[in-house]
């Protein structure tokens, strides 16, 4: 075919080819397809063009690196070949067909020249290593030697020092905050040594027991439905005495503190509910379902808060009455100190009398409560006797004693769903408050209060360290500010303690002691009156929270088999167990108890 033209021509010649590139189409995997055979005669086919070139395996979802880096240290190289062994990953990933190959034949014309045998080097542990190594085994043999020399304790603790991040000296980003140069990285704000205690249960988990249910604490208000105040509450019975406060108490400051007097002829009643004979009498009649004491009833409503661990018995009859009770053994009306602070009290090397130790404070601290909540009273002269005398006090047992100023007043709440709930509440004292009538006239009106004591044992032991004679006469706030944080638990118990009974003010005494290394002399530094219901608002404590933990615990043991249950905190987590237990756990100790009453007397 030929074209001819003014400008140019074009001729095709037949003897032109034109050879299509071969595109070999791969429809399994990624890269050149398997070999068939059926390409050799294309001289573009994988077999003639890329034959004896190796091909490493790709993957899209893999991560391109370096093909070569030449800025890297020879330290970290080796770091990385320490970790590949270790993991036992040499060689995983590594592209072999890359790799030098050793021909055999080549390599058998080689001799070794050196024959001596190779000596293997004994593995020796960085100075620093070998002295974390000592300084562990020295804690362990001292962490023994304490555990066989130390006696019965109320918080069975085993200390164990752990090293949770490293020294933050140059900064280093712990695993609660930020590093830097000197800062504050790692979990505890500063890092080093940091204490975890290991505590033991208050009670011990037997095989027979069954567990029924399980909470988190941090989480257990999502089981709580039913957020509503008590839709009636009602007054059953009064018994005993209360004495008037004492004003005097109010002017009381570090320039001009209050020695703390020992109430030694006060007869105090830490009654459980089965134990209560005014409690057995209205379960009788039919008063109320459910029977509990203020104290049971606070400390499971804000036991979301508790740190330390608790058990709760709970007994149903056969009628479906519910009575949650305490173990005569436990160590339930004993009050903690620095429960909930970063770090709590233990017992220290350089304290060999133990006066900080969790056990002694606990009973410094309940023995403070009493002695204030007596001291803060006038005499005899201002008391209101109620009704009913006290129903715990006999005078043939307690021969010249007297039983403290409390008043047992006795309240039915109705929680709604069929649940009558009978508590027995305590309150301390009465105080009159100024209440206007008229515009020109102001009565003296009575109210009834609660009174509790916070303790100051050593500011040096605290985490942050105020001083409370430096800084409770001006800078009042913020002592209750570190008290709220380490006392948590403990201070919204007694917030609900005092809304359980009705209380109009509830007083708070700061009591320290007198030098802080004696434990027995103590002195009221200042007082401060509170409003219940206002207090619980300032340390974010829910009164429709409390009640709603009450219904969905009730509501636990409503379809339940009558028996007896044990609700009980686990030492280490934040969790919240339920177990059925047999009829007759936890009575050998009553029977114990017993025969070392019978015996002293």
């Amino acid at each position: 075919l030929a074209f001819t033209s003014s400008h140019y021509s074009i001729e095709t010649m037949a003897s032109t080819s034109f050879n299509i590139p071969f595109v070999p189409s791969n429809p399994d995997s990624w890269g050149p397809p398997a070999d068939d055979g059926s390409d050799d005669a294309n001289p573009n086919s994988p077999t003639a063009k890329f034959a004896g070139l190796p091909f490493a395996p790709f993957g899209r979802s893999d991560r391109l690196g370096r093909a070569a880096d030449f800025t890297s240290s020879y330290h970290a190289h080796q770091q990385r070949q320490r970790d590949r062994r270790r993991l036992g990953r040499d060689g995983e990933g590594a592209n072999v067909e890359f790799q030098y190959r050793v021909d055999a034949e080549e390599d058998k014309t080689f001799q070794l020249v050196d024959t001596a045998k190779a000596q293997t080097r004994r593995f020796v542990a960085p100075a620093r290593k070998r002295q974390q190594m000592n300084r562990l085994r020295q804690l362990n043999v001292r962490q023994k030697r304490e555990a066989a020399n130390a006696g019965p304790t109320t918080y069975k603790s085993i200390p164990q020092r752990t090293r949770w991040n490293r020294p933050s000296g140059r900064g280093g980003r712990g695993r609660g905050g930020r590093g830097g140069r000197g800062g504050r990285g790692g979990r505890f704000g500063r890092g080093g040594w940091r204490d975890r205690i290991d505590r033991q249960a208050s009670v011990s988990v037997r095989p027979d027991w069954q567990r029924i249910d399980e909470f988190d604490l941090p989480k257990i208000s999502k089981h709580v439905t039913d957020t509503s105040t008590p839709a009636e509450e009602q007054d059953l019975l009064w018994c005993g005495f209360l004495d008037g406060y004492n004003d005097v108490f109010d002017r009381v400051s570090t320039r001009a503190p209050v020695p703390l007097k020992r109430a030694e002829n006060k007869e105090f009643y830490p009654v459980t509910t089965m134990d209560d004979p005014v409690i057995e009498k209205l379960a009788i009649d039919g008063v109320g379902n459910v029977f509990a004491t203020d104290a049971i009833l606070a400390h499971l409503m804000t036991c979301p808060r508790s740190i330390y661990p608790w058990d709760i018995v709970v007994q149903k009859l056969p009628g479906g009455a519910l009575f949650f009770d305490k173990r005569d053994a436990s160590q339930f009306d004993y009050l903690t100190v620095n429960e909930t602070a970063n770090q709590p009290p233990r017992k220290e090397d350089d304290d060999p009398e133990g006066i900080n130790a969790p056990e002694r404070l606990s009973l410094e601290a309940t023995m403070i409560n009493q002695n204030f909540s007596q001291q803060i009273l006038k005499s005899a002269k201002t008391r209101k006797n109620f009704d009913l005398p006290n129903p715990f006090f006999d005078e043939d047992d307690d021969e010249g004693m007297e039983p403290a100023s409390a008043a047992y007043r006795y309240r039915r709440f109705d929680l709604g769903d069929d649940i009558q709930l009978v508590c027995r509440t305590e309150l301390h004292g009465i105080t009159k408050k100024k209440v206007t009538t008229t515009a020109s006239a102001k009565d003296d009106e009575e109210q009834y209060m609660t009174a509790f004591a916070l303790n100051e044992f050593d500011s040096s032991k605290t985490h942050l360290g105020i001083n409370w004679r430096d800084k409770i006469d001006s800078q009042r706030g913020a002592v209750l500010a570190n008290e709220l944080k380490n006392n948590s638990f403990k201070l919204a118990k007694w917030t609900a303690q005092s809304i359980l009974s009705g209380a109009s003010q509830m007083k708070i005494g700061f009591v320290s002691r007198t030098t802080p290394k004696d434990p027995y002399n103590h002195v009221v530094l200042a007082t401060q009156f509170y409003r219940p219901k206002d207090f619980a608002a300032q340390i974010t404590l829910s009164e429709g929270a409390m009640w709603g933990m009450i219904r969905m615990l009730v509501g636990i043991f409503k379809d339940r088999p009558a028996g007896k249950y044990v609700i009980m905190r686990d030492p280490n987590k934040s969790i919240m167990r339920v177990y059925g237990v047999p009829p007759d756990t936890f009575e050998d100790e009553d029977d114990d108890e017993d025969e070392d009453e019978e015996s002293e007397e």
